[in-house]
């Protein structure tokens, strides 16, 4: 018999799967979905991620063979870990909570961690900074049984591009493919808001949708603050708005929340400011649409514009979309330093995979492979469950990545633009000054914020802890706190950083 132990998702093309698998109609979501997972394992098997369309982490239990399947959807969207204990048993679920909480688990730092993460800022690859907690990666399943864990790949991004098509021909596709999307992402039954910034991937899915209202996050701070974009954009499309006013004090006190909800550290800033978003969505809706996925497909970071300027350079430095410290800055600030743990050793496997692509594909694969599953993904996860809020991702989809993976690199970036086709699907739906916006990002006033005294007393605290003695050279991580605060405001991330990781390690090791 087949057990459904571990389940967290959403399955899209449930309808065609409900048809081509012969179940019954009807069913509400959630036993529908069960019905669909475990009669795609007993059909497919380790080849059941390839139907299915969403967002999805799972384990199966089958009692006849004792054995315990589990898989992870193509692209991440949902987490899923596993830990083997001393007496050979396995250990899994979608929280590393649930692992820590179980028989046989010994709560142990991973310290080679901390030297990725002082790179990347999140944590990327398999290992966690729980020793013996591995992620089950992107498209990827797993198998244990007598003792054993394989680990195996179903889905590897890959790409080949067409050049028979226009700009045009491209648009069409990414437009029309979306449309069928959004008719799967919501039951009739069911109504959600949707995320809105100032750029067009989210105004692209808010036009797209039913959602009658979006929510947007904002400071004081002008130069920083998007949501007046986002309330034009709104306003054009019929939409009203919920905006949620950021104060640097509620910032600041929400650092120890995040940190425990994501479990592992993860200091990018916008983490913060997207739980405080989720916190007040959440008072009004259960569900809401955002826009993930389309910088990674569709070439939508500036830092692509110098992919051909890269060239074969790439596979010596490029690790996925941040990138903050240099190995000779990490051996004069870490206490313990291992010559073996270089962030780039994540990539080496895609690079090989890449062989012979151009740089702005490679680059893309990258980010869609680590960035957006150590990053990105976890962050939306892990934030809106805290609050018990569903995000739903459209562009996120393997059909929408089928089309990235064929469109030559020009019609994603060229010297003008980037997501140049992206924005042309986008345009059928949205102003051109919305739909040809030049890219924001998530900015967020942390750079000044956390220059001022009146904010920043919990940071000069934790630098000067006994923590951070235990892991760091004190002297230098103050020197690099006191360079920023007297005005090198570009040192703002290697402070949160090291910040970040501390307030994670005080809430699970202190």
């Amino acid at each position: 018999m087949l057990e459904l132990r571990t389940y967290r998702g959403h399955i899209r093309n449930y309808k065609a799967l409900e048809e081509e698998l012969g179940l019954a109609h009807g069913l509400k979501r959630e036993e529908r979905e069960k019905a669909i997972i475990l009669k795609a394992y007993e059909t497919w098997h380790e080849k059941m991620g390839d139907h299915i369309y969403g967002m999805f982490a799972l384990s199966i239990y089958d009692d006849e063979s004792d054995e315990t399947f589990a898989v992870r959807d193509q692209f991440g969207t949902k987490p899923f870990y596993y830990y083997i204990t001393e007496d050979k048993k396995l250990l899994c679920g979608t929280y590393i909570k649930d692992i820590m909480e179980q028989e046989g688990f010994k709560k142990e730092l991973n310290l080679d961690m901390l030297q990725i993460y002082m790179s990347l800022t999140y944590v990327a690859g398999e290992d966690t900074f729980f020793k013996g907690v591995k992620k089950l990666m992107p498209g990827r399943y797993l198998k244990f049984k007598n003792g054993e864990c394989t680990i195996g790949r179903y889905f590897t991004p890959s790409f080949k591009a067409d050049e028979s098509k226009t700009e045009e021909e491209w648009a069409s596709q990414i437009h029309n493919t979306l449309k069928d999307i959004m008719l799967e992402v919501k039951d009739q039954d069911e109504s959600a808001d949707s995320f809105l910034s100032g750029g067009v991937d989210s105004s692209y899915v808010l036009a797209m949708s039913d959602a009658k209202n979006a929510d947007t996050c904002g400071y004081e701070e002008e130069r920083f603050d998007e949501s007046g974009l986002a309330k034009e954009t709104a306003d054009k499309l019929g939409r009203s708005l919920s905006r949620c006013l950021i104060q640097p004090e509620d910032f600041f006190a929400t650092v120890p929340f995040t940190m425990k909800h994501m479990e592992q550290p993860l200091g990018d800033a916008s983490a913060i400011v997207f739980t405080l978003g989720c916190k007040a969505t959440a008072e009004h809706t259960k569900l809401v649409y955002s826009g993930e996925g389309a910088d990674e497909f569709f070439g939508g970071y500036n830092m692509y514009h110098n992919a051909e300027r890269y060239g074969e350079n790439l596979k010596t430095f490029y690790v996925g979309n941040t990138n903050i410290m240099k190995e000779d800055e990490k051996k004069k600030i870490l206490k313990s330093y291992n010559e073996d743990i270089l962030p780039i050793n994540l990539a080496s496997e895609i690079y090989k995979e890449t062989e012979g692509l151009d740089p702005l594909t490679i680059m893309s694969d990258v980010d869609i492979q680590i960035w957006l599953e150590g990053d990105i993904y976890l962050n939306v996860d892990k934030m809106s469950q805290a609050f018990g809020l569903e995000v739903r991702m459209p562009l996120t989809d393997l059909r929408i990545f089928d089309i990235a993976s064929r469109m030559p690199a020009k019609f994603k970036v060229n010297e003008e633009q980037n997501k140049v086709a992206f924005r042309r699907a986008a345009a059928n739906v949205l102003p051109a000054e919305v739909a040809y916006r030049k890219k924001l990002g998530f900015i967020v006033p942390i750079r000044i914020w956390m220059a001022d005294d009146r904010y920043n007393a919990d940071v000069r605290a934790k630098f000067n802890s006994p923590a951070a003695e235990k892991f760091f050279n004190v002297d230098e991580i103050k020197s690099i706190f006191d360079a920023y605060v007297a005005g090198d405001s570009d040192l703002w991330r290697k402070v949160w950083t090291i910040y970040t990781f501390l307030v994670w390690y005080q809430e699970y090791f202190d």
